[in-house]
């Protein structure tokens, strides 16, 4: 009796060491797991309230001498249920890190071609080139600028004015009212009168241009822009007042016209039409490379929806320009 006694104590002291050992270690993983946890929804949930943790405070352990099954399978379990959980905070900061990345990389590409674009100062065009304005009034002739290079902007909301430099001021011109063949041209065109003036005036720019007073429609159709650059007319006007310095053997001073309409004005009725006649301007103003811009700029924006004798009109201007396909 007295020897089976030894025996059991013997063997009670020899399986309690590993039990002890192994109940410390997973204690140890679990310590370790719950400061993972914290480091991570300190991260995920930098200013709000972390996730509490499903896993209760430990169990104490019974005394020596009892069943130590059941702590090591509850802190078995605490160790599974924290690896599950920073497996589910680890995917979460992982599809974070994910989606924070793509919109650092669409800013990035935003930022290089906005860059791309900046405009550069080109050749201004020389008072010999530049021909009489505002010869239909009194009014002294206003600085002319030329067209910068020209920058992608979406529709519903054009990208802010780039800054263009200044021109020589063009030369004094012969007035129409001391020109009796001038002022004969210009008194055969007939002024509308209707019981819409603003409609009468844009029709009389209108008018002069198709009679090929050239100065006089510029004068008249710069005019009707700014007294009423919010009428449905006014895309028409600005878009023909650069027709009326183009068909003068004025690019550059059009290419501006045209700019202008499609910055300012992107939807309005002739804004795709300015896109189109600033690729002709700047493609005879050797400036090819542009006119590319252009022609893809109009596809990205009007491809879908503008007329199909105008998109066959944009593609051969790309074929003229010798655009890439």
């Amino acid at each position: 009796m007295r020897t089976a006694l030894i025996i059991a104590i013997l063997s009670t002291s020899l399986i309690m060491p590993p039990v002890l050992a192994q109940s410390d270690t997973v204690t140890l993983r679990v310590g370790k797991l719950e400061k993972e946890m914290k480091a991570v929804q300190r991260k995920v949930f930098p200013t709000g309230v972390p996730v509490e943790s499903e896993i209760g405070a430990p169990q104490q352990l019974g005394p020596i001498g009892s069943p130590s099954s059941a702590p090591i399978s509850d802190l078995t379990a605490r160790v599974d249920a924290l690896e599950a959980q920073l497996k589910s905070m680890t995917g979460t900061v992982e599809q974070q890190g994910f989606r924070l990345k793509k919109l650092e990389d669409a800013m990035k590409a935003s930022e290089a071609r906005l860059k791309a674009l900046e405009p550069q100062p080109e050749p201004t065009e020389t008072s010999s080139t530049v021909g009489p304005m505002d010869v239909a009034t009194p009014e002294a002739p206003k600085p002319i600028v030329t067209p910068a290079s020209i920058a992608t902007k979406p529709v519903a909301k054009p990208a802010t004015a780039l800054a263009k430099p200044t021109a020589p001021a063009p030369k004094a011109a012969t007035s129409a009212k001391t020109d009796p063949k001038r002022k004969a041209l210009v008194e055969a065109v007939e002024i509308p009168a209707t019981n819409d003036p603003i409609e009468d005036s844009y029709t009389y720019g209108f008018r002069l241009w198709t009679a090929k007073l050239y100065p006089e429609a510029q004068v008249k159709l710069k005019e009707f822009v700014a007294k009423n650059p919010k009428h449905k007319r006014a895309s028409y006007a600005q878009n023909l007042l650069g027709r009326a310095y183009l068909d003068e053997g004025k690019p550059a001073l059009a290419s501006v016209a045209f700019y202008d309409n499609y910055q300012k004005m992107p939807r309005g009725e002739r804004a795709p039409e300015s896109l189109y006649w600033l690729g002709i301007a700047l493609t005879r103003l050797n400036k090819p490379a542009d006119a590319c811009k252009v022609y893809q700029e109009f596809n990205d924006v009007y491809g879908a929806s503008a007329a199909a004798d105008l998109k066959s009109r944009v593609a051969k201007g790309r074929t003229d320009a010798k655009c890439a396909t």
